[in-house]
Order: structure tokens, then C-alpha cells, then sequence
């Protein structure tokens, strides 16, 4: 799939765990910058996007519909997310030649670096330009999904009449809306979801390293009912009002943390290493969260201390006009939408 209609004619879908999500938006007439035209957000059981069967997948759709058309959105034409744990993202080197040589010989190596038979995978890639360690390489961004997964979430969006011109994985999508124009070095950024977070190494706007670990705020609600013996919806409260607040319930929630967020700030600096040891000769400039990460009180200023590093608030709207009364609406929810505005913001292949 290949978009190929101009900004304006499509409008973006992200499938969340626990939310529909749908985007639209327009040039502004500057160049990197956009107008959000239509948006729409319906909250959805996560039993149901995590079902199987006929029945969850129409009910599913339904849900889709209802947010196309609580936006006002009048196209069909639509640009879907992937979820991590549903694709493989890499990047590799190969030796530099020109584009047509280059088309065949990726054909005949891609097998050695995804986790799946070339032929049960539906395979993106792109370049990324001569490799920073090795002028005689070239650097290319590898994306695969299962074509079994891919043709059922084609399925479920074109039978409610939508049409798929565009699939992506949500790290990339997110890398485009959370990163700030301009940046010189290397970046962390990170979307904590309700089950796993996206962690991206980026550097001159495109990922260097993209992974996926199994934490996500599902994985700290169940911490701290287990540790301060307290029922899962006070539990979230307490995370999402309060977070690591020391003069906050005495501290009991970031004593209650401690132990997985010591296990998480880890997993972050693995990923700051090995791009330091692939990049030597780029500093690595800040973290950048998002999702859950940025909604946690004093997060943020936890990963600062643990990495050494400065850390700040990821905004997906920072290059798109919004209205007053749109800001207004989004304001609770609008964390949530960094998928969703990346994948509206795209305009071409992977």
C-alpha cells in the first residue's frame, strides 16, 4: 500500500487499546506544518480490541464508524496504525549502490533480518542514506508485519467502507508527531501505552532503533495493587493523580514503583547504549515522553535522574494549528493522540 492522494484526502485511524482514534488535517500553507480539520476519540473496552471473533471484530467496527462520524470526517480514503507488538522494525546495513540495484538485492537478503518467512510477511523499507560509521554502507529502515494480521485489519476497516491506502507502525508514526523540527542530535522518544511502551532512537528526524518492551500502565496498576493492597481503579488513580509525588500519600506509590520503574529506566539506557556504541559521534540530547509516561506525575523527573538525562513533555500537536475550541475538547485525551497525528502527518512511503 502506497498513499497517493495529497494532504487533505485522507485522514488517519489508530486502533488503540482502549480508544478509537481518527485524524484529519490540512496544510496550513507553511511548510512541516498542518490545521487539524476533524478529529474524533470514542473510548472502547479493551476486551473487545483484544477479541477475535466475528462478532468483536463487527462490534469493533461499529466503534470505528462512530468515531468517523462523531469527527465529521467525509473521506474514505484512510491511513491505518500497526501496533508494536504486531510488527518488526529494524535497521540495517547494506552496501551502497544505486536505486535499481538496490531494489533487487534487499529482495534477495531481506529473509536474514526479520523474524518471520519472507513469505508469510508483508515487508516495507526504505532509505535512510549513507551509513554514519561507514561511508561504504548504506543505511535502510526495515519494517515487517504477518500478512495474516495485516489482511484482517484490512478486513475490519474496509468492511465498514473505509478504504486502506496507507499501513504504518505506530513507533514510526510517532517519531514524526513527538519529535521537534530542527534537532541536531540524538533523541529518545517514548509512548507508554496501557500494556507495553515504543521506544525509538532517532536522529536527524528518522529512528535508528525501534523497540517494544512489555511494560505499560496495566504493568504499574497491578504493582501498586499488589504492593499497597488496594482494588486496580484506585490503584490507577493513585498513579495517574499523584504518580512519584514524594509529599503525596507519603510516598507510598513511588516506594510501591520503585522496583519496575528501576527495571524499566534500565531497559531505557540499554537502548541509549547501543546507540551511543553504533553512533560514537552523536550525543544523545534528551528523552521525549508521551502516553502515560508524560501523564505520571514526576515520571519524567525520575528518568531524568536515573538516565542523566534531560527529559521533557512530547506534545503531537506541535506543528498543527488546533482551535480553541478543539484545544478545549482534546484537553484530557489529547496525550493519547501522538500515533494518530503522526500517521495523519505522513506523506509517502515507509
Amino acid at each position: 500500500m502506497a498513499i497517493i492522494k495529497g494532504m487533505g484526502d485522507f485522514f488517519a485511524l489508530d486502533i488503540g487499546t482502549n480508544a478509537i482514534r481518527v485524524v484529519q488535517l490540512g496544510a496550513s500553507g507553511q511548510p512541516g506544518t498542518w490545521t487539524l480539520q476533524h478529529f474524533g476519540y470514542v473510548p472502547v473496552d479493551s476486551r473487545l480490541t483484544a477479541a477475535d471473533s466475528t462478532e468483536s471484530r463487527k462490534k469493533l467496527g461499529e466503534v470505528i464508524l462512530t468515531a468517523v462520524g462523531q469527527s465529521g470526517i467525509r473521506t474514505k480514503d484512510v491511513v491505518i496504525g500497526l501496533p508494536s507488538q504486531k510488527t518488526f522494525t529494524t535497521v540495517i546495513d547494506i552496501p551502497n549502490m544505486p536505486e535499481a540495484e538496490l531494489k533487487n538485492s534487499i529482495k534477495y537478503q531481506i529473509d536474514q533480518y526479520i523474524p518471520m518467512a519472507v513469505d508469510d510477511a508483508q515487508i516495507s523499507w526504505s532509505s535512510l542514506g549513507q551509513s554514519m560509521h561507514d561511508p561504504k554502507m548504506l543505511e535502510i529502515i526495515l519494517a515487517s508485519t504477518a500478512k495474516a494480521y495485516s489482511e484482517e485489519r484490512l478486513e475490519l476497516v474496509e468492511a465498514v467502507g473505509l478504504n486502506v491506502i496507507a499501513a504504518e507502525p505506530d513507533p514510526i508514526a510517532m517519531i514524526r508527531s513527538l519529535l521537534p523540527p530542527g534537532i541536531q542530535d540524538g533523541r529518545m522518544v517514548i509512548d507508554m501505552g496501557e500494556h507495553s511502551t515504543d521506544i525509538a532512537m532517532t536522529f536527524a528526524d528518522n529512528p535508528r532503533l525501534v523497540r517494544t518492551i512489555p511494560l505499560g500502565l496495566q504493568t504499574l496498576v497491578k504493582t501498586v495493587v499488589q504492593n499497597l493492597n488496594v482494588q486496580e481503579d484506585q490503584a490507577r488513580q493513585f498513579i495517574l493523580k499523584f504518580g512519584l509525588t514524594p509529599d503525596k500519600l507519603d510516598g507510598s506509590v513511588a516506594r510501591a514503583l520503585e522496583t519496575v520503574l528501576s527495571g524499566f529506566a534500565a531497559e531505557l539506557m540499554k537502548s541509549i547504549k547501543f546507540f551511543q556504541t553504533r553512533y560514537p559521534n552523536i550525543p544523545v540530547g534528551g528523552i521525549i515522553i508521551s502516553g502515560f509516561a508524560a501523564t505520571t506525575p514526576m515520571l519524567g523527573d525520575y528518568l531524568k535522574a536515573q538516565a542523566n538525562i534531560q527529559v521533557q513533555v512530547g506534545n503531537p500537536w506541535q506543528r498543527v494549528g488546533v482551535s480553541e475550541q478543539d484545544r478545549q475538547r482534546l484537553a484530557t485525551v489529547s496525550y493519547e493522540f501522538a500515533t494518530v497525528v503522526g500517521l495523519a502527518m505522513r506523506s509517502g512511503k515507509l
